[in-house]
């Protein structure tokens, strides 16, 4: 579960309330003129189909998602995390969009009715851009530059063109997110590929920016919402969707959310928590009882007496069984307190104002029991010896890897330099005249890979394995 910060900071200067109608554009980024009406698959449909079949979304099988990746008994990676998310998502945009349809039946040609669709594929892109081994990896990133051999890089100057990093690019580098990275994924216009990346529509893409506003308002958790090299992307996204921008320090941008990224977080922390306390039973890092104490914390008395009923009809033995069936019971009573959250302050969506998430706007029962769930997960499993491993493993090969490959960058004349650039894929930029530009596409390579090819190249770079002949 992410909150960097309480958005609440901006809420209070917003301009322009929006509109659902606005809202809701199916009009594809670098596709802008070629914008029209198909009756087969609706256009967030094709977005969802199109994240499915890409390799970037692939790749996510091989990334962590909490716990090291599966050996012989199976947890989440950040590809079933992403499938699950999607479809919570689609469950959160439907039954909102059913509510909100009953409340403006005005608003019935609009695409109100695909919030489901809309959701569902912007979930599935939420974690596209995280690089290998999970928090570890940004962080690695993150403060190679801010306090390893990176640090040199803020006020280098080129001696030819006098190139260097704005203070923007250089919190881009220090404040590195996985959320911003998505962004960038999905809209940047790689060497060969297509002018606006993915080629989504507005809506989905503004899905996904949890936080709307540039770096140099990053907290001390480092979040937000898209790089400097993006910035014109999600400007033109977001005066054509009419999202409310707030008042901010001078050369910053800040804007409101945009209000189907509430869904979409809210899906997430679902999945995430609960899922996570799920593979912690199964790791034995949680004892069946006090798993099943945690679950049934978010039912009331009544609904309780149900559960109960309900787990004596199962197999007294296949304890697993009953907790899918509990957690399956908290998900869907989470979906439905958080869809009652959105649409009882659809007009503090709209208008900017609201703060924080839905999670923390549910009744107190279900409430106090997430807030449970989220203590014990950072007391037991966050802080857990496998988990701090991976950390710690994680975090040594991704600096690693982002100083070879920001030294070849640099310094392309060398040898060695030479040899690792040959390897790299011409869709990434190293070569770049623009020193930003260089470093960015340094990250772009290595955020594309996985966990394991990720550890595969550190060994051979150092020596500790060769490729067979």
């Amino acid at each position: 579960m992410e909150h960097a910060r309480d958005i609440s900071f901006f809420s209070y200067f917003c301009i322009v309330m929006m509109n659902w109608t606005q809202l809701l554009s199916s009009k594809r980024l670098g596709l802008e003129t070629q914008h029209q009406h198909r009756d087969d698959r609706t256009e967030f449909q094709r977005d969802y189909d199109r994240l499915i079949f890409s390799a970037p979304f692939r790749r996510l099988q091989n990334k962590t998602q909490v716990f090291p990746l599966p050996g012989s008994i199976f947890v989440h990676n950040r590809l079933t995390h992403s499938l699950e998310v999607s479809s919570v998502g689609r469950s959160l945009g439907n039954d909102s969009a059913r509510l909100l349809l009953q409340r403006h039946p005005e608003l019935a040609s609009t695409h109100l009715s695909e919030l489901g669709a809309i959701v569902c594929a912007a979930c599935l892109a939420h974690d596209l851009g995280n690089p290998p081994f999970g928090h570890s990896g940004e962080r690695a990133i993150a403060t190679y530059f801010s306090e390893g051999d990176g640090r040199w890089l803020q006020t280098y100057e080129d001696p030819e063109t006098g190139d260097r990093l704005t203070p923007t690019q250089w919190n881009d580098l220090t404040h590195f997110d996985g959320n911003a990275n998505a962004f960038r994924l999905l809209t940047h216009h790689f060497e060969g590929r297509r002018p606006g990346g993915f080629v989504m529509t507005y809506s989905t893409l503004a899905s996904i920016v949890k936080y709307p506003f540039s770096s140099d308002l990053a907290g001390e958790h480092q979040k937000f919402g898209f790089f400097d090299a993006e910035r014109s992307d999600y400007l033109k996204i977001a005066d054509e969707l009419g999202i409310s921008r707030m008042e901010s320090p001078m050369g910053t941008i800040s804007y409101a959310r945009f209000p189907l990224t509430w869904l979409v977080e809210a899906a997430d922390d679902i999945c995430y928590e609960i899922m996570d306390i799920e593979d912690a039973h199964k790791l034995k890092i949680l004892t069946t009882a006090d798993t099943k104490d945690l679950l049934m914390a978010y039912f009331t008395p009544q609904r309780r007496e149900e559960i109960h009923h309900n787990l004596s009809r199962l197999d007294v033995y296949d304890v697993n069984e009953q907790i899918v069936y509990l957690r399956s019971s908290v998900i869907n009573t989470l979906e439905g307190e958080c869809v009652r959250a959105f649409v009882d302050n659809e007009q503090a969506i709209l208008d900017g104002t609201l703060s924080g998430s839905l999670i923390q706007l549910i009744d107190e029962t279900p409430r106090r029991a997430y807030n449970e769930c989220v203590s014990t997960s950072f007391r037991h499993i966050y802080h857990s010896k496998d988990v701090v491993d991976i950390e710690l493993a994680g975090f040594r090969v991704m600096t690693f890897l982002v100083h070879q490959m920001v030294e070849a960058a640099m310094h392309p004349e060398r040898a060695y330099s030479q040899l690792l650039l040959n390897r790299v894929s011409r869709q990434y930029q190293l070569r770049a005249p623009r020193l930003y530009d260089r470093l960015m596409a340094v990250l772009d390579y290595i955020t594309g890979m996985t966990d394991v090819f990720a550890l595969d190249l550190y060994r051979k770079i150092n020596g500790m394995s060769l490729p067979s002949i």
